[in-house]
């Protein structure tokens, strides 16, 4: 039961529960660990949970009609996901993946709903958190639509600069460890490409990298480069993870169950 409450406080949302309220959300709460590459849900699977990773990533991925694979986005320690539940949706239209080992608590959506009609601090933070992944969701199919290779991993290297980053090295480092694979999906372009650019972009200056790590030298220059406002970024409503637009990547391997 301990472990339950703990895991749920992992996420900045219920942080500020009353010890009422987060005991009605861990008596109704599971806990299950997941093996790197298995299923935590399906496509068609009833939207009836709400999900904290607690440790671990989750991916979330779509399947296209010819077999391809989508990433839509991945979740770190802390995030929420499956917030959909508690907004009417009644089936996934995506995959969930334990993208490493991972430790998943879910929260049965109609209780989830009801603390929220009791607690309007925390029905406003889910609501402005469902508005800013979609105004997301719009930035990133926007560049997926007109911006070239290049403007895109730039909104990339931005967006996860502002989520991720802390200082490190005479820079920032993006504190969250992705592949040039991983990034090449996030943006639905090549490995190579990705590979081109970060060597470009460090050619420039503009950043630094390692095995499976970014550090941007530049924090100004990549804002002004993904056509933001450096330094004073507008700031998600509690720290987010990526989460992208469907059709944003494309891969070919197809999810397991676990």
């Amino acid at each position: 039961m301990a472990e339950r409450l703990w895991s749920i406080q992992k996420s900045p949302l219920f942080e500020k529960l009353t010890t009422d309220e987060l005991g009605e959300l861990e008596r109704h709460a599971r806990q299950r660990k997941f093996p790197r590459n298995s299923t935590i849900y399906l496509p068609d699977d009833a939207a009836d949970w709400v999900y904290v990773v607690v440790e671990g990533r989750v991916r979330l991925i779509s399947i296209t009609s010819d077999g391809k694979q989508a990433i839509l986005g991945f979740f770190e320690p802390g995030d929420l996901f499956g917030e959909l539940a508690v907004a009417g949706i009644d089936r996934h239209d995506h995959f969930a993946e334990a993208a490493l080992n991972s430790t998943i608590v879910s929260i049965p959506s109609s209780i989830l709903s009801d603390v929220m009609e009791r607690n309007g601090a925390l029905s406003l933070a889910i609501t402005r958190l469902i508005g800013w992944r979609r105004q997301r969701l719009e930035r990133r199919l926007r560049n997926l639509l007109f911006h070239s290779n290049r403007e895109r991993l730039l909104a990339l290297l931005y967006d996860l600069m502002q989520q991720y980053g802390r200082p490190s090295d005479g820079g920032v480092l993006i504190d969250i460890r992705l592949s040039h694979q991983d990034l090449a999906s996030l943006i639905g372009v090549t490995r190579e490409s990705v590979t081109l650019l970060l060597g470009e972009f460090q050619s420039e200056g503009l950043l630094k990298t390692g095995r499976q790590k970014v550090v941007i030298l530049s924090p100004d220059r990549l804002a002004r480069a993904a056509g933001e406002k450096p330094p004073e970024h507008s700031k998600p409503p509690l720290k987010e993870s990526i989460h992208l637009s469907r059709g944003s990547a494309i891969e070919k391997t197809s999810p397991r169950r676990g």
